[in-house]
């Protein structure tokens, strides 16, 4: 089952594999999903244990416009091509979540071209939410319709009616009978309806005990989503947005108040899981969100020791860039062939990469996941605040004699983080960084003071 344990490395495969922009469903199938069997001894040495695959069904275009939720994109391979690679990532030591795109349809799914063909007649007229045949939509139909979030390429799905729910949750146990995957990622979970997640919950865990579901949400309280009975986990946007934007302004006050919100003693979040990640298909790569190439080494230390599940987004562990541009998200979603050809592609900008190597990245981020791994202080829920300022933040993960101090410097100097706090200040404590094990601080004056090296953090332990 996945849990807070895990690390997950994030793939969206029409992007990653070069896929052709549009699918004509009439071209032979392309095979190119095993390709993405090459990468997992990158993975595993990174210490990845779950794998989000973005969309991979039949759509029209970019995998959220579906046309068949039983075939795997021909673009991509075939259904046989899915089980191996599933099968492939099993024997790595690697769970498979899969992307479930069930709050609406592309307008070339059989049922919405049913209504577009039979009109008012059509037996699917039920199928999507807000059909009016009194008005044109604006994709020019006979009739209107609700679109997600005004987008009328997606077509937004009735899940109130029964023929509809059973379609899709069919679909969903399909995909565990046929696949064998660990979860789901619910798209656009925000606007799901309640009981259709409930009881596609209900049904997938009743096939599947420990079936890990996962909702895109991405504002709101998570509690809504994430908790016994319907959702395991929601994407943390909230700690995303303020990962990038306290560095941008010299601000950590930002970051320490979001941690606090969710984690601290009084925490809204303090059971559940979420999904963290500094990057994603949807967003600007954070080597481009970043005014400073060093802070990538900042981000991702407090991401990797921030309570619930970090996450990586394919090539952003080189520091790849890529900026939303003229309504296209394809900047972010680029082409990747193997982990050498990621690493030549980091190297194009190096403006905006870290000041020293690609590979200098990827190894901090192995690193990280490495200590949180082997330190469970990092896995669990407990967090509490030790000192904040505008460039420096520290903070206790795990509680007792097994608890960790995490202390971050974003600034370009040296910095004495000084913590003033009982738990700290036994004149015997030792204190061993676990990232620098020839760095050792001590307890003096009812305090710890620790130095932190520029644009850096040390994780302390108790020798």
């Amino acid at each position: 089952m996945i849990s807070s344990n895990d690390l997950f490395y994030h793939i969206y495969p029409l992007g990653m594999l070069g896929c052709p922009e549009r699918n004509e469903r009439t071209s032979e199938t392309n095979h190119a999903l095993r390709r993405i069997a090459d990468f997992i001894p990158h993975l595993q040495s990174i210490g990845v244990t779950a794998v989000y695959l973005g969309p991979l069904f039949e759509s029209s275009s970019h995998g959220y416009d579906t046309v068949d939720y039983r075939l795997v994109d021909r673009r991509l391979g075939s259904n046989e091509d899915l089980v191996w690679l599933v099968s492939r990532f099993h024997e790595g030591g690697i769970k498979v979540v899969l992307d479930a795109v069930l709050n609406h349809t592309g307008r070339d799914f059989f049922a919405f071209q049913d209504l577009r063909n039979r009109g008012p007649t059509s037996e699917y007229r039920a199928w999507y939410r807000g059909v009016d045949f009194s008005k044109r939509s604006p994709e020019g139909d006979s009739f209107s319709y609700e679109g997600w979030s005004g987008h009328f390429s997606l077509a937004k799905l009735n899940t109130d009616a029964p023929a509809v729910r059973e379609h899709l949750v069919e679909a969903t146990i399909g995909w565990i009978d046929e696949f064998g995957i660990d979860g789901l990622r619910l798209d656009a979970a925000d606007v799901l309806d309640p009981g259709f997640m409930d009881y596609l919950a209900a049904r997938c865990r009743a096939r599947k005990p420990g079936f890990w579901l996962m909702g895109e949400v991405v504002h709101g309280d998570y509690r809504h989503w994430a908790r016994a009975g319907r959702l395991d986990s929601t994407t943390n946007y909230e700690l995303y947005k303020g990962l990038w934007s306290s560095l941008n302004d010299g601000n950590l006050f930002e970051i320490a108040w979001t941690l606090n919100r969710q984690w601290g003693p009084t925490g809204l979040y303090r059971d559940i899981p979420l999904y963290n990640f500094a990057d994603n298909h949807d967003v600007n790569r954070v080597a481009s969100s970043l005014k400073e190439a060093a802070h990538l080494y900042v981000l991702y230390g407090m991401l990797f020791t921030a309570p619930g599940i970090p996450s990586l987004y394919y090539g952003s562990e080189w520091g790849i860039r890529g900026i939303k541009a003229n309504g296209s998200d394809a900047a972010l979603r680029p082409a990747i062939e193997s982990p050498s050809s990621a690493i030549r592609f980091a190297r194009l900008a190096p403006d905006c990469m870290p000041p020293t190597d690609p590979d200098a990245l990827l190894g901090a981020i192995a690193r990280f996941a490495r200590l949180r791994r082997e330190v469970a202080a990092l896995r669990s829920f407990d967090y509490r605040q030790l000192h904040v300022s505008s460039l420096q933040l520290a903070y206790e993960r795990g509680s007792g004699t097994e608890a960790v101090i995490v202390a971050v410097n974003a600034s370009k100097k040296p910095a004495s983080v000084r913590i003033a706090d009982a738990s700290t200040g036994d004149s015997a404590a030792r204190w061993m960084d676990l990232l620098d094990p020839g760095y050792e601080a001590r307890s003096a004056g009812g305090g710890l003071t620790v130095s932190v090296p520029p644009t850096w953090l040390r994780v302390l332990a108790r020798r």
